[in-house]
């Protein structure tokens, strides 16, 4: 199949989103289909062999780090010379709302997916009032396509109570040859904690953003001695957090990437993740490949993903000492611990990509195939 893919954001930047993308791209290519990537520019014009079409983009006031690009008629052109079978539209926003135009006005079967908590983003940037209205515009664009496919089961109920129709799950996919146990390192260990390697070492990986909710990983970090705290990634929150961290053994890392990333998590002993907006929580699925016990809000796709004295731990995030109690008890126990970087392992090694992309080739035949009977009748 021949897929136009329209996404928001790509690389070069970094977040769930777009690892999930690069790697559906790698391996769509890997598997035969053709792959045309319409993003806001990032300098790259080829990735595994799908083409990439940049547009110019401006830097979104409240995130700089993500670009808008306001679409063209230049974009009827690409497809018109690549020829989609289906068009992909991520997160539809901006730019993915020209994939849905020329879906509709080209006769091309469209295939939405939803990513980003956008309405429960609107609290964290003071602009909550505006969620009603937003889901409304999220129904509008969504139910233009044959299919909508969300990355956890409560999204999936999230997104039907709100009137958005036609829903599926695309299973979770993690790299667990990237990400393995084995890659703990004394060295990756010290650059962490700041020279304490001997010290109990919590770890975060993500956006560094409001929505986030990496304030409440503090009262944690206080109420274990001696603990350290490490934030890989980077994002409009840095300064802001750097002043509410003062004075705490925390280092802001900043990006890290490949093997540096899985040696990170391999070698904390804790993943705290207090975010209550994430669909799926894809640096949850990769902690847990790694082997990182994980502490996490017990919120929107993460209980698909962790299962409570399991594979970790979840707390109630309306419980202002559920995270505290859950992390001293990870710390406590050391045989407690090494089954649950078992467990976690053996939960991640059930979401290779492959298959999550295998999943996705067939709701595109799926779709394709109805969309054509249909035209023919």
């Amino acid at each position: 199949m021949r897929i136009a893919l329209f996404t928001e954001t790509f690389l070069p930047k970094v977040d769930g989103i777009v690892t999930r993308l690069r790697h559906t791209v790698e391996h769509l290519e890997r598997n035969g289909d053709r792959v045309l990537v319409v993003c806001p520019q990032g300098g790259l014009k080829e990735y595994k062999g799908a083409k990439i079409y940049g547009l110019s983009s401006f830097p979104l006031p409240l995130y700089p780090e993500l670009k808008i690009a306001v679409p063209r008629p230049a974009i009827g052109k690409q497809l018109e010379k690549f020829k989609p079978d289906l068009i992909h539209v991520v997160n539809p926003a901006v730019l993915g709302l020209a994939g849905i135009y020329y879906a509709k006005m080209l006769n091309i079967p469209l295939v939405a997916s939803y990513h980003t908590h956008l309405p429960q983003y609107l609290h964290h940037y003071g602009l909550g009032a505006l969620e009603g209205f937003l889901w409304e515009l999220l129904k509008a664009g969504h139910n233009q396509a044959q299919l909508n496919l969300c990355t956890s089961s409560v999204m999936v109920e999230e997104l039907r109570s709100h009137g958005i129709e036609r829903l599926d799950l695309w299973q979770r996919g993690v790299d667990t040859e990237m990400f393995q146990p084995h890659l703990a390192s004394a060295k990756m260990r010290d650059r962490l904690s700041q020279g304490h390697p001997d010290r109990p070492l919590l770890l975060y990986v993500g956006r560094v953003s409001p929505e986030k909710e990496i304030e409440q990983i503090k009262p944690i970090l206080e109420a274990i001695p001696g603990a350290r705290l490490a934030i890989v990634g980077n994002g409009p929150h840095r300064e802001a957090l750097k002043k509410h961290f003062a004075g705490t053994p925390t280092n802001f890392v900043g990006y890290l990437h490949g093997l540096e990333l899985a040696s990170a998590f391999a070698s904390s002993d804790a993943f705290a993740f207090t975010s209550r907006t994430e669909t799926l929580g894809l640096v949850v699925l990769e902690a847990m490949a790694a082997g990182c016990p994980v502490v996490a809000a017990n919120s929107g796709g993460i209980p698909d993903i962790v299962t409570d004295g399991v594979n970790g731990y979840l707390f109630d995030p309306n419980d202002a000492n559920g995270a505290i109690a859950a992390t001293k008890r990870l710390l406590a126990a050391q045989d407690e611990r090494e089954t649950l970087r078992a467990n976690a392992r053996k939960e991640a090694e059930r979401w290779g990509w492959s298959a999550a992309t295998r999943q996705l080739q067939g709701y595109y035949r799926s779709v394709a195939n109805s969309e054509s009977i249909s035209t023919a009748a």
